[in-house]
């Protein structure tokens, strides 16, 4: 029979913030802490994979907009872009898109009232280096981590969830 984990003190814990791991679930500001540390992480990644990729320039929105805009070979509206994105500013959007444009790597036509964004060919063949980077180095690094693609399926699975309770926190606590 396995024995149950013991909980860690907040003194044992790692976070960034010991008053809030003072309250009732300490593991929650643990967890907040690791999401602090590994969006900086993830941010620097898409930055530096996509230079190694040879575009140089991208904020980490532009990288994000440009794999969306790429996911199923089929064009985007900007209002799709910031519904699967969780962009709640869609001039944020809209200037990366611009952006991207500019640069070459998506472009932009009308169907009917509704602007549409596809990938270029420029912006496939910078996409596929990234593609290449990231199997070269992050899927093989990940791959001796002891996490098997069910465990990374399922921490995915619990972040999404986490992130609508933090949404409903986040309209909550604009009423207060």
């Amino acid at each position: 029979m396995d024995k149950p984990k013991e909980r860690k003190s907040p003194r044992e814990l790692i976070v960034s913030s010991a008053h809030l791991a003072g309250g009732s679930s300490p593991a929650l500001s643990e967890l907040e802490y690791g999401l602090i540390l590994f969006s900086h992480a993830f941010n620097r990644w898409m930055v530096r994979c996509m230079a190694a990729a040879g575009v140089p320039s991208l904020s980490p929105v532009e990288i994000l907009i440009i794999h969306s805009v790429r996911h199923r070979g089929r064009p985007k509206t900007l209002s799709d872009l910031c519904l699967v994105l969780d962009i709640e500013d869609t001039h944020v959007a809209n200037y990366a898109v611009k952006k991207l444009e500019a640069a070459g790597l998506v472009k932009t036509g009308k169907t009917g009232k509704e602007k549409m964004i596809q990938v270029t060919d420029k912006g496939l063949e910078a996409l596929t280096r990234y593609s290449e980077i990231r199997e070269r180095l992050l899927v093989e690094a990940t791959k001796v981590s002891g996490l098997s693609q069910d465990d990374l399926s399922d921490i995915a699975s619990h972040l999404r969830a986490l992130s609508g309770y933090y949404e409903q926190a986040a309209r909550s606590a604009a009423t207060l």
